[in-house]
């Protein structure tokens, strides 16, 4: 089983270390038979490949069975056309990462926001206003004149009915309730499109009861009420915001995880950015990128019919736990004085102590 680890810039080296320890740990309990390939990409190959994502990295992507991919830096990025690509939205168009899912949930012994919440936010990943993948030449943004700047809005049918199976067959497998997001009285034809194509996707899901809410109103109620929602779909933007809100009820970004996953390929990629500001201080929360770690074994497992990648994925998961539950542990961002390499042993610790796996 090959995975490739792309990994990233500033923290994104850091934490790609503490999530490779955690997963040689599963690997030599469960006996998995990963084949763990890094390539070096992002700035660390701007010079060398005259690009931030040079060809025979991409290649690998496609050729491995699942991808981790670490935060990048794109604001230190230059312009496309002189090697700064932008690694995460080239990965998800070369690899049709169709489905950005992203779940949040309270975790014991870390201070939540909110008392009662697991919920997913399951987002469509090609298109909308996102101006890097939004156009099959060009920026999806321009600028005619000096004082006026416009931004193009796609929407296809074709990628709201797959995101909303995605959803629909997601919920099939937790509480049977989708609640539908967008914007419609506004964005008459954009959103009205999406809403259509949920809309008959859900008719074969008899069993799932579907809401719906505007974007503004589902907001102010995801702070209200977090425990009444299960599984949201919505289009690019509107995931992205609300899922950062999601998280920032449950412990912060330092614990948002994401697998990007399409028909064929699937990518761990925790859902905040590189930090530059902590970089090389050790102190990085590598939690996210690990549970991301997690989403994808479990992907694997699905995908591949391989059912110790399930048993991984669970044990990943509750190691996780289990150390965020040892507040010793916790990372400045979660309000400790615990180290990137602390967490990592504390993970691995977890994985070869439990019983897990023994009796396989």
């Amino acid at each position: 089983m090959r995975i490739a680890i792309l990994p990233g810039d500033d923290i994104g080296p850091e934490i790609t270390a503490a999530t490779r320890q955690a997963l040689e740990a599963l690997d030599e309990k469960l006996e998995l038979g990963l084949n763990l390939d890094e390539h070096p990409m992002g700035l660390a190959t701007l010079e060398s490949h005259a690009s931030t994502l040079p060809t025979e990295v991409l290649e690998a992507a496609r050729a491995a069975e699942g991808v981790i991919l670490a935060p990048v830096s794109t604001y230190d990025y230059p312009p496309a056309d002189q090697g700064g690509i932008n690694p995460s939205a080239q990965v998800r168009i070369a690899l049709d990462l169709y489905a950005n899912i992203r779940p949040s949930r309270v975790r014991a012994g870390v201070r939540n926001v909110a008392a009662d919440m697991n919920l997913v936010v399951v987002r469509e990943n090609t298109e909308g206003f996102y101006a890097d993948r939004n156009m099959f030449i060009g920026s999806g943004e321009f600028q005619p004149s000096e004082d006026m700047a416009l931004a193009v809005r796609k929407v296809t049918a074709a990628a709201c009915r797959r995101i909303a199976r995605t959803a629909f067959e997601l919920a099939m497998r937790r509480d049977k309730h989708v609640t539908m997001v967008h914007k419609a009285n506004v964005l008459k034809v954009t959103d009205g499109l999406f809403v259509r194509q949920v809309l008959e996707v859900a008719d074969a899901f008899p069993e799932v009861r579907l809401d719906e809410m505007l974007v503004d109103a589902m907001a102010a109620r995801l702070i209200r009420e977090p425990e009444a929602f299960d599984v949201i779909v919505t289009t690019n933007m509107y995931g992205d915001i609300l899922s950062d809100e999601a998280a920032a009820l449950t412990g912060g970004l330092g614990l948002a995880a994401a697998l990007n996953a399409g028909d064929e390929h699937g990518v761990a990629q925790a859902v905040h950015g590189s930090a530059p500001d902590i970089a090389g201080r050790g102190i990085a929360n590598p939690a996210a990128l690990m549970l991301s770690t997690a989403m994808l074994l479990d992907w694997l497992a699905s995908r591949h019919d391989r059912p110790r990648l399930a048993v991984a994925a669970d044990l990943l998961e509750g190691a996780v736990d289990a150390a965020l539950a040892e507040t010793v542990n916790h990372t400045p961002d979660l309000g400790g004085d615990g180290t990137t390499e602390s967490f990592a042993a504390a993970v691995a610790e977890h994985v070869r102590g439990s019983s897990v796996g023994d009796t396989q």
